[in-house]
This record gives structure tokens, sequence and C-alpha cells, in this order.
């Protein structure tokens, strides 16, 4: 493990001035207080306070995710995580980030900076510039919805995409449907394909037909509904699963704009069992994911990368919440 005299040596400065450079001392320039930590990350340098664990600061980091009122996706599992970290005297800071500031800040240094001693991560894409340093980093991460390979460092927590969308199926073909669709998220979402590539082996497995026209891309908002019902519903489908209750209630809109009634003459399903999904009309059948148990097992999974227990996957169960958008196939 790198000492302070180690980065000295390095970089040719003085104890003192590592020092420095590492607790933010007004008395050196900016620039060089930024080559100390970027050394420090690069050598694999931690904190005394944080070896010893007697700084217990945590930070929630969330993207592309409502959360802040109790409608909204993220606010329970933000909530879970709290409630979890709080009986083992973690403090918990929540910041929203953006792929703007995650280009300009190395995750590491930012870490290491501000004595964070782990991180849960909600919202993000593959895309974004902090994932891609994942791989590489030795600070205790724990990742909603998205998976880092061989890095004992980062956890990854979810529910079973391939378990939910299974229930859905297995519900539609018992009420008679044989022609559903899959109204999916956007593309290039670990959780997308994974909602793709489950419908596809349940559909598989029930001997029933598929094809790329059955399964298309959207957004995970309702407007996106707008943008594919139509099709799906000239195709023949009398059943619709979608990626989140967002776009299942665009989808049950866009049903009755074009003269079906939802669930006689199609069935929709959603996935998440947001509080709004209850209130539809009609009320949606879902798939819900318990957020504030993935709240508390974000927090688990990472309290155990703290202690040097190296989780690498941990998925909860999903449960079939069944409402009024769905019902027997038409004869």
């Amino acid at each position: 493990m790198a000492t302070i005299k180690d980065i000295a040596n390095r970089l040719g400065v003085s104890v003192s001035t590592v020092s420095k450079g590492l607790n933010g001392a007004s008395d050196i320039s900016e620039q060089l207080r930024q080559t100390v930590l970027d050394t420090a990350v690069e050598m694999g340098y931690t904190p005394k306070q944080m070896r010893t664990r007697a700084t217990k600061k945590l930070c929630i980091f969330i993207e592309n995710m409502d959360y802040e009122t109790s409608e909204q996706f993220g606010y329970d599992i933000i909530l879970g995580f709290k409630q979890a970290a709080y009986p083992a005297h973690y403090s918990v800071t929540v910041m929203p980030v953006t792929p703007a500031f995650q280009e300009s800040e190395k995750y590491d240094v930012y870490m290491l900076k501000n004595g964070y001693v782990g991180a849960f991560f909600v919202g993000f894409a593959l895309k974004d510039a902090w994932l891609a340093q994942l791989s590489g980093t030795s600070i205790p991460t724990t990742l909603f919805d998205n998976y880092i390979r061989k890095n004992p460092n980062v956890s990854y927590i979810g529910t079973d995409n391939f378990e939910g969308i299974d229930y859905a199926i297995e519900h539609l073909i018992a009420l008679g449907h044989r022609k559903i669709a899959l109204l999916n998220g956007s593309a290039h979402s670990m959780i997308t394909e994974q909602r793709r590539q489950a419908y596809i082996e349940s559909m598989n497995a029930h001997d029933l037909e598929i094809s790329e026209k059955w399964m298309p891309y959207g957004y995970y908002v309702a407007a996106a509904a707008k943008d594919h019902v139509a099709n799906l519903l000239s195709l023949g489908a009398t059943a619709i699963v979608c990626g989140n209750d967002l776009l299942a209630s665009g989808a049950i809109d866009e049903c009755r704009a074009h003269g079906y009634r939802v669930p006689e003459d199609v069935s929709i399903i959603g996935f998440d069992d947001i509080p709004i999904s209850a209130q539809l009309n009609p009320p949606l059948t879902t798939v819900r994911q318990d957020r504030i148990e993935l709240g508390k097992c974000g927090f688990f999974a990472l309290h155990s990368l703290i202690n040097h227990v190296s989780v690498s996957k941990n998925l909860l169960r999903p449960q079939l919440i069944i409402r009024n958008s769905t019902a027997p196939v038409r004869k």
C-alpha cells in the first residue's frame, strides 16, 4: 500500500506538500493539489481515516432518475439505503451527477478528495464516464442495475428480470394470449437488454412466435408508447409487456386513441409497480420491484465490500401484481 512518502518521492516534492494536497490546504496551487490527488489514486493510496473506518461517509450518486418525492422511482431506493446505513452509523450524502461532471472529475479522485469510503450508483448508463473507470477502482462501489466484471471492489444489485418477465408471460398465456409483444426501454441499457433476452427465452420456452417487429426499443417515458403501440396493434398483438410502468401508462392511452379497450381488446403489463400503477384506469398489472429492499440491499452489498467481502451480484425476487389491465384474450 502506498504511503505519503511514496507519493512525495514519485512527484519529487516534500511529504508536507503531499499532505497539504490530500487535505485541501489553501497554500498550494490547485494544479499541484490535483496532481497529488491523481498520483495518490494511481498508486493506490488510502488515507488512514479510511483504513480505520473512523470516517464513515458514503455517497449515493444518482443520474437520470427522479427521487425527491414518494411518487418517484428513486425515492424508496434512497430511503431504504439510508434506513440500513443509519444503525451502522454511516452518514449518507445524496449527490446528483451529470455526464459533464463525470468528464471533468475522476471518480477515485473525487472519493479520495471528499473522504468517502464507498458509493452507491443509481440510474447510470453503460456509456457514462465513471462506469468506464470502475473496472480499475479500489473504492468499494455498488451499482444498481449495472455490472462491472472482474473487479472485487464493485458489486451489482437489482431485481431478477428473467424471473419477472417470465411471470408476466406466464400470466398472459394462462389468459389465452399467444400474440404477446414487448415494448422495451432505451437501447444500450443493461436492464433493457436483460428484459429483452428474458422475453425471448420465455416466449421460446412456451413455443410462441417472436419477431424483431414484436419487441421495439423505446424510452422509459409514457410518450414513447406513441411511436410503437399502433404498429404492435396492427401486427395483431393481444397483449403488450412494457419495460416499465410509465411506458405501460402510455400504452394504455395509445390503445384507447386507436379504438382498443384495455383489457377487453388488449392486455397491458408494466414493470416496477410505482405508486401511480394502482391509480391508472384501469389499475395496472405489473411486476413489482421492492425498492425499499433494493436500497437496503445496496447498503448491505456496499458494507460487505468495505469489510473486504467481495460480493459480485445480489438479485431480489420480483412479484407479479395482478390488477385490471389484463384479461382473457378476446375470442
